[in-house]
């Protein structure tokens, strides 16, 4: 049985660390194990949570961080109710932006965004090392939707 826990962000500067804190403080009490990847997975929600605060959530609304394990997977999605779908930037120009998603493509072992009526989620994925069995504590944390 997979376990998740969504927490909602404002639109503002200061979501982003704490988006980031509530994924690995989540990722530690669940004891999923990544290896040396713990940088990788911080930099990532970093990076997703920061396009969400720029370019995806309407002034007055908030973005969703989901995280869901299951087995050997370490899911992250961060749904928003803006328009537009991000694009991974192919090519290494001399912009100072638009690298994010293309560092996230590179660093998650899988990455995706899903379109919704409004909105899209950005997610992305990570392997662990051994399979996550939740514990008695959590077995009541279920799949919730941020909408």
């Amino acid at each position: 049985m997979p376990l998740s826990r969504q927490r909602r962000f404002p639109r503002a500067r200061d979501s982003v660390p704490a988006a980031r804190a509530f994924a690995l403080e989540t990722l530690v009490e669940w004891g999923v194990d990544i290896a040396d990847r713990y940088e990788d997975v911080r930099l990532c929600v970093s990076e997703v949570a920061t396009n969400a605060v720029l370019h995806g959530v309407p002034p007055g609304r908030e973005f969703c961080l989901t995280l869901v394990v299951d087995g050997l997977l370490f899911r992250i999605e961060v749904r928003d109710s803006g328009g537009g779908s991000p694009q991974v930037i192919r090519e290494s120009g001399e912009e100072c932006s638009g690298r994010g998603l293309r560092l996230v493509a590179a660093l998650a072992d899988d990455f995706g965004v899903t379109v919704h009526t409004p909105g899209k989620t950005v997610w992305l994925a990570f392997k662990a090392v051994t399979e996550v069995v939740p514990s008695p504590a959590h077995a009541d944390e279920t799949r919730g939707v941020c909408t």
